[in-house]
């Protein structure tokens, strides 16, 4: 079996009572320090840096096999840095910002080793424009449409999930906080195996005037920085924060996983190619925009961007717990996750809660749209119980007529006090409360609505009968924030349009 294994290092733990004076964000980042390790990739040749942005499968590693399933990991760490503007920047201040870029890129290969970055742009951004998106401005000219309604742009702010807490007749258990939408003006991803690197950089852009250990003034650009969520993706990780945290639940969590809820989510049949997602490209059926090859927007796309609090408690309940009911076995898990039709695992058999209950990896199997009605009314499902899995669920909207995803996710487990109430009281010895930093690239930001509408799935809730307690993940999940980006292509990553006004 191929797979990053996990570190063979001895650990000391960490000194708790030391790391705690600093804070809940110190533990965090202490624990991450203390917990994750460089995973062995093999040598990936140099090329010239992709238009694409997000456009990374060929600077991180082939794919791999674990257990039978193809997947590739992404760079260790993930940190989603929010950025708002004090004024429009000027074209100095572009030119300013693009050698920033260059200059990072000359310090740190763009690889899993240094450092990746993807620039991108919410609806505040361009507010600041003359013209702002009326008509005649550069962003109405240059800025994709929808090929089915010319009248709206392809980037448009994030609506509320129909299963959001403060939609009609949802009441989330513990975490009932209704999202915010929108509200930041630039959004930078920055992505390294080595989360130093990632520090360094946005330190840097943020005027520290040091980069990789040299003196070098930061650039001067009229922002102030709003908030870094940081996200991890390596197997094992998230046992192992949750024994370092104290989490009660700890050992139900499977100890190859790499995400909270124990199921694997890297599965390369999961994804699409960077050239179906953006603008100017497409797939056979699915042309959704009016970008054209060569357009200033066309190696672009949409990436959403989500923070959301995990209600673990409930997913990992046993009977009781968290006011469940009944044991929330790996069976009921991986139903939840996948589908019913068969579950792609019935669970290891001896122990449904130990260790997870059953493997981690398995296959994300294409069904075809249908698969969710049909799970929905219990045809070929586990005791014909009428059911719905989070996978089918979203393969309603998904993907191409070839069977082609058409999305591109970017997401992984997080752990911080973000958006937790003081007053809300949470295992643990900190205070932190896992999370899931959820992004994606898309082609337009009505595609990601109406997927994420599908994946809710209460229309079929509601045709047939299934208990919202079998549909999919909706209820352990609680979105705070969400928010739409455009990510320009490479070229025009550095304040997009400005030389053009």
């Amino acid at each position: 079996m191929e797979q990053e294994h996990l570190d063979p290092r001895p650990r000391k733990g960490l000194q708790r009572r030391a790391v705690l004076k600093a804070g809940a964000a110190a533990v965090f980042l202490a624990m991450l320090d203390e917990l994750a390790w460089s995973p062995m990739r093999p040598a990936v040749a140099a090329t010239a840096l992709p238009d694409i942005q997000f456009d990374l499968g060929s600077f991180i590693a082939p794919a791999t096999s674990v257990d039978g399933v193809m997947v590739q990991f992404p760079p260790v760490f993930t940190v989603f840095q929010t950025i708002d503007l004090l004024r429009r920047p000027t074209k100095t201040e572009q030119t300013t910002f693009a050698d920033a870029l260059a200059t990072i890129e000359s310090a740190y290969p763009f690889s899993p080793s240094g450092v990746m970055l993807i620039v991108s742009y919410g609806l505040g951004y361009f507010g600041w424009l003359p013209g702002a998106l009326g008509a005649g401005s550069v962003s109405f000219n240059n800025i994709p449409r929808l090929t089915l309604n010319n009248s709206r742009f392809v980037l448009e702010e994030a609506v509320p999930s129909p299963t959001d807490a403060g939609q009609p007749g949802i009441v989330k258990r513990k975490f009932d906080f209704t999202p915010e939408l929108g509200g930041t003006d630039i959004l930078i991803s920055a992505r390294s195996d080595t989360m130093a690197n990632v520090t360094d950089v946005l330190d840097w852009l943020g005027g520290s005037n040091t980069l990789a250990g040299e003196l070098v003034p930061s650039p001067a650009l009229p922002w102030f920085f709003t908030g870094r969520r940081v996200q991890f993706v390596q197997q094992g990780m998230p046992r192992l924060m949750a024994i370092e945290d104290g989490l009660y639940y700890q050992d139900r969590i499977n100890p190859e996983s790499p995400m909270w809820m124990g199921f694997a989510d890297q599965q390369t049949s999961g994804s699409g190619p960077a050239d179906a997602v953006v603008f100017g490209g497409g797939n056979a059926g699915k042309e959704l925009t009016t970008a054209t090859p060569g357009s200033y927007f066309d190696n672009g796309a949409i990436q959403h961007l989500s923070h959301v609090i995990l209600d673990l408690e409930a997913f990992y309940a046993r009977a009781g717990e968290a006011g469940a009911a009944e044991d929330e076995t790996y069976l009921e898990r991986v139903q939840y996750m996948f589908r019913s039709d068969p579950p792609p695992s019935l669970g290891n058999g001896s122990d449904p809660f130990l260790n997870g209950g059953g493997p981690a990896f398995l296959p994300n199997t294409f069904k075809g749209i249908n698969d969710a009605a049909q799970n929905a009314q219990g045809i070929g499902t586990l005791n014909n119980a009428h059911r719905i899995g989070h996978v089918t669920a979203l393969q309603r909207f998904s993907r191409a007529d070839d069977g082609t995803p058409l999305h591109i996710r970017m997401d992984g487990p997080g752990m911080d006090k973000m958006d937790i109430p003081s007053t809300l009281v949470v295992p643990g010895n900190n205070g932190t409360v896992p999370k899931l930093q959820f992004s994606a690239f898309v082609p337009t930001a009505d595609f990601f609505a109406t997927m994420r509408a599908d994946q809710a799935s209460l229309d079929l809730q509601t045709t047939f009968a299934v208990n919202p307690l079998d549909n999919g993940l909706e209820r352990f999940l609680t979105a705070t924030r969400r928010q739409n980006f455009l990510v320009p292509p490479r070229r025009n990553r550095a304040f997009p349009l400005l030389e053009l006004t």
